[in-house]
């Protein structure tokens, strides 16, 4: 009976160890407040509606702040530089982590990172997006590269084959373009760095060309980036009216009324061309990388950490681990059960059976084709929406005629580049 006794007791107070370990892991940040800027995409909406799983698991508090992206944007930048730190977690996409990382704005995320939820399941191109020189800033919600979309009942008909160069595509255009039953491109004109210069990039790029020459002196001017410029304008002439002030809207609505043979658009469109209430070629479009030698404009979205914001280090790896958690498997799966399917940046959600179901096969194998050729098409420097939104006027002025001297035109970009570069470091 003794021995009995002893045994209880013993049991008894594992027990007590094993409960009073288990609720101080999973309590770990009581009384932690994490109070993120964001805007309301698809993975942050998900993420709200499983959040007080998260905070009763890990005893934390999350205040998510929604605004629009510019004013998303300009509420980050503000609270960043002052130093307020009023936010431990800021959203941040491709068009300012260059700015936040080199201003000291945010923390390396490997650093809080946990281990276990697998940082490097992201698409390579995606992680790559949110990184500077080399060290990740943000993990990434999602992201995506650019989508070749062709109609292929209308190559069928005609005999063609699916264009694999910039050059068999132009070929293409022409044998197809028959206006106005059906125009054979189209391609952004309005200006803006996330308009016109988001798609004449990748152009610049293919064609060789870099922003900055041996010297790391701007190179807008190159005779790369004039090669491309001639070439974009002249395949212009072959979209619909209104083309060379065309924002990415009027293209995909133009595409998927069926009134246009190809376009290169970001590949989250393909669910818009897939839909049967809003789509006239539900069924007829085929996807694919661009054509080489365009590069695949990728962009991504994701999560940092405040500098300001997270004075201590409980804040810092409490902030981390809210970052893992909404980029995490297991919220991309969430996603996928609420019908997210465009909404992805981990490789492992390409192997999903909820993806697999509902995603076609020829878009799951563009992914996968696409991302090696992905990358980030602007200038990842924090003057960058500067230099890019001037660079985006000067190229809708020569795509509508304002202009027509290319190279005097692309002199006139580079030397505004050069004034900012030296204005911003006086």
């Amino acid at each position: 009976m003794k021995t009995n006794r002893i045994f209880l007791v013993i049991e008894f107070l594992l027990v007590l160890i094993i409960a009073f370990t288990t609720g101080s892991q999973g309590k770990q940040y009581e009384g932690v407040i994490i109070r993120v800027l964001s805007q309301p995409h698809n993975e942050m909406v998900v993420a709200e509606k499983y959040l007080p799983e998260f905070e009763a698991k890990t005893g934390m508090k999350v205040e998510i702040i929604n605004f629009g992206e510019q004013d998303r944007r300009a509420k980050s930048r503000l609270d960043a530089s002052t130093r307020a730190g009023s936010y431990q977690v800021y959203y941040l996409d491709e068009a300012n982590v260059a700015e936040f990382a080199a201003a000291g704005w945010v923390l390396p995320l490997l650093d809080y990172y946990p281990d276990e939820y697998d940082f490097h399941d992201f698409f390579d191109s995606f992680a790559d997006i949110g990184s500077y020189k080399g060290v990740p800033y943000f993990a990434p919600t999602t992201g995506g590269g650019d989508f070749f979309m062709y109609r292929k009942d209308i190559l069928q008909e005609k005999g063609i084959a699916v264009p694999k160069t910039l050059e068999e595509l132009e070929i293409a255009i022409k044998k197809i373009h028959n206006p106005p039953e059906i125009y054979g491109w189209v391609a952004r004109g309005k200006r803006g760095s996330g308009m016109n210069v988001w798609r004449w990039a990748p152009f610049f790029r293919g064609f060789g060309g870099n922003w900055v020459d041996e010297n790391g002196e701007p190179a807008i001017n190159s005779g790369a980036a004039v090669r491309a410029t001639k070439k974009y304008i002249e395949l212009m002439k072959y979209g619909p009216p209104g083309i060379t002030t065309s924002d990415w809207s009027d293209n995909i609505e133009a595409f998927r009324a069926g009134k246009v043979a190809f376009i290169i658009e970001t590949n989250m469109f393909a669910d818009w061309m897939e839909d049967p209430e809003k789509s006239a070629v539900v069924g007829k479009v085929g996807y694919a990388p661009p054509p080489r030698p365009l590069i695949s404009a990728g962009y991504a979205h994701g999560l940092g950490i405040s500098a300001a914001g997270c004075k201590n280090e409980k804040l810092r790896e409490a902030a981390g681990l809210f970052i893992a958690w909404v980029t995490s498997k297991d919220q991309e799966v969430k996603r996928l059960e609420e019908g997210y399917f465009n909404s992805y940046a981990r490789k492992s959600t390409l192997e999903h059976p909820l993806f697999k179901e509902k995603v076609k096969p020829e878009i799951r194998q563009a992914i996968v084709e696409m991302d090696p050729f992905t990358e980030l098409p602007i200038w990842p420097i924090p003057e960058w929406p500067e230099i890019g939104d001037r660079l985006g006027v000067i190229l809708e002025e020569l795509f509508t005629g304002v202009r027509t001297d290319i190279r005097e035109a692309l002199n006139e970009a580079n030397e505004y580049a050069k004034e900012v570069l030296a204005r911003r470091r006086e």
